[in-house]
């Protein structure tokens, strides 16, 4: 059978239709309004189609509230000014979060992907002060044009790679978050991240579809978010998969069980379940 992922961006259709699941809940934890017009069918056939899709739905929803609880918070208590959104793919945040009118927002995606999710909201309004710039992140100097134009702007500023870096090797992620140190704005970064232990796990049900879509899983530093310490960011708050599953009630069937049988590893192992993957946020060293 043909991989229901046939690019690298097919992935954010794909994400999308589970925040258009949660969204049909009558307990969503979030509304995304947008998120079935974004998915389209392609979102919809992947869904259908990639195995054990909607068994491992959990940890996508988990993200996506965890990151609009921060992300909110960055604004309201840090003084966010500035939020750069890399690789949005089909993220609507600026339309759906009650965010300041005065927020500037800028959206950075790959050409095509920016101008089908601009031509998919074109009669909406955003929420704040949303601009678009397309490029390929993997041009450094294209990357390194969008960070002059975010440091000409209004500051603090908050750098968001939400299901970017898991896509990346090793040495891109470090030419990356050199280059976001150097944009002095920035001053935090949201980001998601996995230990090799998980990469393993999926490799068995989502490897060989994402590996023929040319999008397989890379970047999974064993060492954690101590990757980033020496290229200038520290971790500021680490928040588990797996113990917010829980706190939000999205999670796999007899989790509070397995919860309680971890309690009997020893404590390290405790600590490496728990870090398996989550959201982090960086802080500028």
């Amino acid at each position: 059978m043909a991989s229901p992922i046939a690019h690298v961006s097919d992935t954010a259709n794909w994400v999308a239709m589970y925040r258009a699941m949660e969204s049909d809940r009558p307990d969503a934890l979030f509304h995304d309004p947008f998120a079935r017009r974004l998915a389209g069918p392609r979102g919809d056939d992947i869904l259908r189609t990639m195995p054990k899709a909607r068994q491992f739905a959990w940890p996508m929803i988990v993200r996506t509230a965890v990151m609009d609880e921060i992300i909110q918070r960055a604004i309201a208590r840090d003084g966010v000014r500035t939020v750069l959104n890399l690789a949005a793919g089909l993220d609507a945040r600026a339309y759906r979060l009650a965010v300041p009118p005065s927020l500037r927002w800028i959206d950075v995606d790959l050409p095509a992907m920016q101008q089908y999710k601009r031509d998919a909201l074109a009669r909406e309004t955003p929420r704040c002060a949303l601009e678009w710039i397309p490029a390929d992140l993997a041009d450094e100097g294209a990357r390194r044009a969008v960070l002059a134009r975010v440091a000409t702007g209004p500051a603090p500023a908050l750098v968001i790679t939400e299901g970017l870096l898991i896509y990346l090797e090793r040495d891109q992620v470090a030419a990356l978050a050199r280059d976001l140190h150097g944009c002095a704005p920035l001053a935090w970064w949201l980001t998601d991240t996995a230990m090799p232990r998980l990469i393993k796990m999926l490799e068995r049900s989502w490897g060989p579809s994402l590996r023929a879509g040319g999008a397989p899983f890379k970047f999974a530093p064993p060492e954690g978010t101590a990757f980033f310490e020496p290229l200038g960011w520290a971790e500021a708050e680490f928040r588990s998969n797996w113990e917010e599953s829980i706190r939000l009630n999205r999670t796999m069937p007899f989790a509070k069980f397995w919860n309680l049988l971890g309690k009997l590893y020893p404590k390290k192992t405790r600590e490496e379940f728990r870090r398996m993957a989550g959201v982090v946020l960086l802080r500028r060293r």
